[in-house]
């Protein structure tokens, strides 16, 4: 082909692309979350990542429908999946009569935002999420189990977590007590800013949409308590006898104390957890990464009360997890979280001579169907060669296959990083290999 017409190799901004190394660390932290998910009895569901708008769009609203996808194809209007609640709505509603309830499931996978890339915002990024469906009615139990889970995802990948529990029927009480029900969701999308924003710039966008200076600033104030559970009632309960502002206050005490059944150790109430989405309706908590330079959320959840309305008659609530992963590891990777050098797809090179050639080929599916990751670098012959190639794939154990050790069934496993060399039958290699494999997923600290 004429240089001229080559084109230059790149991608679009926003999306995602990880060197193999990278990405081994990454599928290991994915592989972690599924395991969490399993062991808590939640049942895997993979939802398309194309929907009908009118199903996608149906509960979204706000800013959300300004970052989605969506394209035609032929007659049909569809949009690439924003995150992975909506689908679950739309499914369970198809499925209801198939299911049993409280359904518990569990996705990983990618979604779709056009929303401008920046640091920690992607246009493709995958989320990790679980949530529990029910039937008529779902006890706050489903509430404290999510926030428990999205706790036990961050102890699994060995992170201090510190987690921020709110109940939306608190502030949506008080802007109806104020008189503003009306105007609910324009006053959330300005008090969802407020980490972001000067208060004035608040205060501002808040008399436009007609609260008073005076109404405006009490609201400012009440998303700004935070403490224990005790704290937060003992200074709001007496603000307001609205109907849904008790309400909320009911729901989160509830929660509040089967946490403490479950054991959880990183809650914090913090009435300034909105969360952007319009299905939430009650409960919603984010995580926060502790001791990191990151100070914005890694992922978090809440309950959805109607979600599935728009689908069918059938009331089913819910609530949900979600660990947005991509950013997660987007961050972990810029503080040098992870040892990349100790990342290798190769547990263990088999190096032969010309007389064992075939025995080292033997010997490495051996390995292989033993669950040991083994290669043979049959494109270099000679030992030296074979050696060469070992260390500049940063292979940590090379397996030496002598005439010797063929006749034995004893081999030389050398350790290239130390030197180390020990003689060891082959089911001791096998757990050798299988033991010091973990490390390359630990991190550096």
């Amino acid at each position: 082909m004429n240089k001229q017409n080559l084109i230059t190799p790149r991608k679009l901004q926003g999306f995602w692309e990880l060197m193999p190394k990278q990405q081994m660390l990454f599928s290991g932290l994915l592989n972690k979350i599924e395991e969490v998910f399993k062991a808590n009895c939640f049942l895997p569901l993979d939802t398309p990542i194309l929907e009908y708008s009118e199903a996608l769009l149906a509960k979204s609203g706000g800013e959300t429908d300004k970052q989605v996808f969506r394209f035609t194809k032929g007659e049909t209007d569809m949009c690439m999946r924003y995150d992975l609640t909506v689908p679950l709505a739309r499914f369970v509603s198809m499925h209801k009569n198939e299911l049993t309830f409280p359904f518990k499931r569990f996705q990983i996978g990618k979604v779709y935002r056009g929303e401008r890339p920046q640091k920690g915002r992607f246009r493709e990024l995958y989320q990790c999420d679980a949530d529990i469906i029910g039937h008529e009615t779902l006890s706050e139990v489903a509430d404290a189990e999510c926030i428990n889970l999205f706790e036990k995802c961050f102890d699994a990948l060995g992170l201090d977590v510190k987690i921020l529990v709110s109940n939306r029927k608190i502030l949506a009480g008080f802007i109806e007590e104020l008189g503003f029900e009306n105007k609910s969701t324009e006053i959330f999308i300005v008090l969802d800013k407020l980490a972001k924003i000067p208060v004035e710039e608040a205060l501002c966008e808040l008399k436009e949409i007609g609260l008073s200076e005076t109404g405006s600033q009490q609201l400012i104030k009440l998303t700004k308590t935070n403490g224990t559970f005790k704290e937060v009632k003992d200074s709001i309960s007496k603000l307001s006898q609205n109907e849904t502002f008790v309400l909320g206050l009911e729901e989160l005490e509830k929660t509040s104390n089967y946490l403490k059944l479950f054991g959880n150790k990183s809650v914090v109430y913090d009435l300034s957890i909105i969360r952007g989405h319009n299905y939430y309706t009650g409960t919603v908590f984010e995580g926060f990464l502790k001791n990191s330079e990151y100070t914005g959320a890694v992922g978090g959840g809440g309950r959805f009360e109607n979600l599935c309305s728009y689908f069918s008659e059938t009331k089913m609530p819910g609530v949900g997890m979600s660990v947005g992963i991509t950013r997660l590891f987007d961050v972990l990777l810029a503080e040098n979280y992870f040892d990349l050098s100790k990342a290798n797809e190769i547990d263990c090179a088999v190096v032969t001579f010309d007389e064992t050639f075939n025995a080292g080929l033997e010997l490495m599916s051996k390995l292989r169907q033993n669950g040991i990751k083994a290669e043979s670098f049959y494109e270099n012959k000679t030992f030296k060669s074979q050696m060469k190639e070992a260390n500049r794939r940063q292979v940590k154990y090379v397996l030496i296959v002598g005439e010797d050790e063929v006749k034995s069934g004893n081999y030389t496993l050398k350790n290239m990083n130390s030197g180390e060399q020990i003689s060891l039958d082959f089911n001791q290699v096998v757990k050798q290999l299988k033991d010091d494999r973990m490390a390359s997923l630990m991190p550096n600290n």
